[in-house]
C-alpha cells in the first residue's frame, strides 16, 4: 500500500535526495514527488503551504539543506542558519498541518559535541559543545530534531529523525568553496593529475579520523524507515569502521591516479578529533549498510569524470 502513495522528496535533485528517488524507484514506489528550488523555494512559507495544497503527500523526506563544508559555514554562517531553519521548518509544520502520515527528517552527524565519546550515541547529544567549523549548520539540525521529538510527544506522529555519518557518492558538490573534505580530494587530485602530477595541498594535520558512508546506504536507511515502524525519534546512520583523512587521502589519491605529492597545511583547522557513529540502534532492526569505501570512491570518480 505504501509504495503507491505520495511522497514528497524535497532536494530530489541533490546528492541525498537523487539517490532516494532512485532506490525507491528500483523499490518499485509509483509516486514520487519532486520540485527543482526554481519551482519550489522551501524557505517560502506561501509557496511551501500552496504545494502540500495542491499535491497532499502522505509521505515526506527532507533532503533539501544549504550544505556544505568547513570553508563555507566560516564563510557564510547567517546563510546556513537562517536557510536551513527557514526550509526544516516550513517543511515540519506543513507536513503536521495537512497530516502527513510520516516525515523523515535528515539531520548530520556535526549535531554531537565536539570531544563525544566514541562511537558516539543519540543520547551524547547537547552534552556539550559543539565544533566551532560547522556550528551554524548544527545547531539549525539540533532545532530540527527537537521539532521533530517535540510532535512525536505532543501529536504522536510517526515522524522520525535520521544522523548520517560524513555522506559521499554520485552528485556530490565538488565546488571547492562548498565541498566536503572527500568530494575536495577528489577533484584537486583530478586536477593535479592532469597539470603532470603537481603537488596537492591539503587541509590540517591529515591526523583527525572520519567516518563515511556512501549515499545509496542513506538512501536504503530512509526506504527502510519508511517501510518499518522506529520506535523512537532519532537514529544515527553509519558505516561502522573510521579512517584517518591522511589514509583518506592515499586512498583518493590511487583511485585517481595522482602520482605527486600531498601538503598538509597544517596552519588550516582539522575540526573535530574523532566522529564515529554508534549505529547499533537501527542495525537491530535490520538496516546494514554495504558499500566499502574503496568501492564507494571509485564509483563516485567515476561519476565525476562523466559529469
Amino acid at each position: 500500500m505504501i509504495k503507491s502513495e505520495k511522497i514528497f522528496i524535497a532536494g530530489h535533485t541533490g546528492m541525498v535526495g537523487s539517490a532516494c528517488w532512485k532506490i525507491l524507484k528500483q523499490r518499485g514506489y509509483e509516486n514520487l514527488i519532486g520540485l527543482p528550488s526554481d519551482k519550489l523555494d522551501l524557505t517560502n512559507q506561501k509557496a511551501t503551504e500552496d504545494f502540500f495544497l495542491k499535491h497532499k503527500p502522505k509521505y515526506v523526506i527532507n533532503a533539501a539543506a544549504k550544505v556544505g563544508g568547513i570553508l563555507a559555514n566560516s564563510i557564510y554562517p547567517y546563510d546556513f542558519l537562517i536557510q536551513n531553519l527557514s526550509i526544516q521548518n516550513n517543511l515540519i509544520y506543513y507536513s503536521l498541518k495537512f497530516n502527513v502520515e510520516k516525515f523523515i527528517f535528515l539531520g548530520s552527524s556535526c549535531i554531537y559535541p565536539k570531544h563525544s565519546p566514541q562511537p558516539i550515541k543519540e543520547e551524547y547529544l547537547l552534552n556539550g559543545p559543539l565544533e566551532e567549523t560547522n556550528q551554524w549548520y548544527a545547531i539549525a539540525k539540533i532545532s530540527g530534531l527537537k521539532l521533530i521529538e517535540s510532535i512525536r510527544i505532543q501529536y504522536k506522529k510517526n515522524f522520525i529523525s535520521l544522523m548520517p555519518t560524513n555522506l559521499y557518492g554520485p552528485n556530490d558538490n565538488y565546488d571547492l568553496e562548498k565541498s566536503h573534505v572527500l568530494p575536495a580530494m577528489i577533484r584537486k587530485f583530478h586536477e593535479a593529475k592532469l597539470e603532470n602530477n603537481r603537488d596537492v595541498v591539503l587541509w590540517g594535520s591529515g591526523n583527525v579520523f572520519r567516518e563515511f558512508l556512501h549515499v545509496e546506504d542513506l538512501a536504503n536507511a530512509i526506504s527502510f524507515s519508511i517501510e518499518n515502524n522506529l520506535n523512537e525519534s532519532i537514529y544515527n546512520i553509519g558505516f561502522g569502521e573510521e579512517i584517518s583523512i591522511k589514509n583518506l587521502a592515499f586512498l583518493v589519491q590511487k583511485v585517481v591516479g595522482h602520482k605527486g605529492k600531498i601538503i598538509w597545511d597544517k596552519l588550516k583547522p582539522d575540526g573535530t578529533p574523532r566522529k564515529l557513529l554508534d549505529s547499533s540502534k537501527i542495525r537491530k532492526y535490520g538496516w546494514t549498510p554495504k558499500i566499502s569505501l574503496k568501492e564507494g570512491i571509485r564509483e563516485t570518480y567515476i561519476s565525476y569524470l562523466k559529469n
